[in-house]
């Protein structure tokens, strides 16, 4: 099952069949484990599972007393927030075809760590999946600055996070970099 609705009413509704539910933070591209292992844990906790993809290109403007998020973008020129969201949804779709399980997906908004929170918060959600980021400058220049998502959401909300780790696993005779 899959529903993106975006009727206020409808959304609310769709809330409150989707309470504890495990929440897994997708990007376009993301490596198919980090869903492998949401749906294991959904199917552990026997919850339903919704894939959260954040446009960090839009920002949240207000939000109505029902729920409803209304945002812009940063740039409004730029939007490309609906096509990744699209392509996301569509990654999920065929991943989780014929897995037997309760999904939806969820277009997000603003701050990656704050968006899954504030989900998390409106859903009572049981877990948190994220994925870490690939390896290479660009993205260790961008978590300097921005910070990791993952940690982020460990250090400000009460709900487990579970960390996929992503790319090539570090070799065992590589020195570690935090002293024992």
């Amino acid at each position: 099952m899959t529903d993106s609705t975006s009727n206020p009413s409808d959304e609310a509704t769709q809330n409150a069949a989707l309470q504890k539910a495990v929440i897994v933070g997708l990007q376009v591209d993301q490596d198919p484990r980090v869903l492998d292992e949401a749906v294991r844990f959904a199917r552990l906790l026997s919850a339903p599972l919704v894939v959260a993809h954040v446009d960090v290109t839009r920002f949240v403007t207000y939000e109505d007393p029902d729920g409803y998020v209304h945002s812009a973008p940063i740039d409004i020129n730029f939007d490309a927030g609906a096509a990744e969201f699209e392509a996301v949804e569509a990654a999920a779709a065929a991943q989780l075809r014929d897995r037997g399980i309760t999904w939806t997906a969820r277009q997000l908004v603003g701050d990656p760590a704050l968006a899954i929170k504030q989900l998390a918060n409106k859903l009572d959600a049981q877990m948190i999946v994220v994925g870490t980021r690939k390896r290479g400058i660009g993205e260790s220049i961008r978590e300097f600055f921005t910070g990791s998502v993952a940690a982020r959401l460990a250090h400000r909300q009460h709900r487990p996070v579970l960390v996929v780790p992503l790319g090539e696993p570090v070799p065992d005779e590589q020195k570690e970099i935090w002293p024992e």
